[in-house]
């Protein structure tokens, strides 16, 4: 039974605010916590947000943001806004999981973008402290010419990561920016621990795959895992469907809890590269 979230609305600025989704589990205190950003390819944002309950099933407080998109909103908008809210958690930790708690950004798809970006902005401005990064099936690069994007057969023409990242960036020039096109950073060193989770069928797999190679070449630890599942990153996205939760999400959930022992262990644990569980 996925967790349950609670709406609520947090201040991002003077003049904006965002729906936030809470979930919180039963996890002991300092517990991880976490700011989600789900997918959608930058024109649309999911009601169902099963990563976002699986994070908190692994031990975390998860607030999962619904963060501007649409033509009317190109980059940065979105990661200038989230960044906002990640300023406003660390500082009011303690509301909703404890002072001691440390933050992470998680996101899948475009989320994932969002997430890569925070990233690299928390550390090139000097906080707030992020510690890990979570990215499944993450959107990194709008090129799209990948060895996986061709074999999904999804192409410029009617494709909807196209389609994404044309009204993401809104124009040409702005795929040049590390905090719009993560794979396109010529600086990693410094950033947080990385766990990047992919399919053997998704179409971002070898984008996901050389970001997390090149984040080990700047002595990131990065923990890379290829899962046995299907149809993603689109399932990841819900609807939830009746009866047991789909194979993939038990092992999801473990590889969160264990990334979260990982990072807060006192001894940090080495980086491992994943093979198709």
């Amino acid at each position: 039974m996925l967790i349950q979230p609670t709406l609520e609305w947090l201040e991002v600025g003077r003049a904006c605010s965002v729906p936030v989704r809470l979930y919180r589990g039963a996890s002991a205190p300092p517990a991880p916590f976490v700011l989600h950003l789900p997918g959608g390819a930058f024109t649309g944002l999911p009601v169902e947000r099963p990563v976002a309950s699986l994070l908190a099933e692994a031990g975390a407080v998860v607030v999962s943001a619904d963060y501007p998109i649409g033509a009317a909103h190109p980059f940065p908008d979105a990661v200038e806004a989230m960044y906002g809210l990640l300023q406003q958690l660390h500082g009011r930790r303690a509301c909703w999981a404890a002072r001691a708690s440390k933050l992470f950004v998680a996101g899948e798809e475009a989320g994932g973008t969002l997430a890569a970006a925070l990233a690299n902005m928390a550390r090139d401005r000097l906080g707030p402290p992020v510690v890990g990064q979570i990215l499944l099936s993450p959107m990194l690069d709008p090129g799209m010419g990948s060895c996986s994007f061709r074999d999904a057969e999804a192409g410029p023409v009617g494709c909807k990561w196209a389609d994404g990242w044309a009204v993401y960036l809104g124009c040409p020039d702005k795929a040049a920016h590390p905090y719009a096109a993560p794979s396109s950073g010529s600086r990693l060193h410094g950033l947080p621990p990385a766990l990047m989770i992919t399919t053997p069928d998704d179409p971002m797999r070898d984008e996901c795959l050389a970001y997390a190679r090149r984040l080990m070449q700047a002595g990131v630890a990065t923990h890379v895992r290829a899962i046995a599942a299907h149809d993603w990153p689109d399932a990841l996205a819900g609807p939830v469907p009746p009866g047991p939760p789909p194979a993939w999400a038990e092992v999801v959930r473990k590889n969160f809890a264990d990334f979260f022992a990982a990072v807060l262990s006192p001894v940090p644990a080495q980086p491992t590269d994943g093979s198709v569980a």
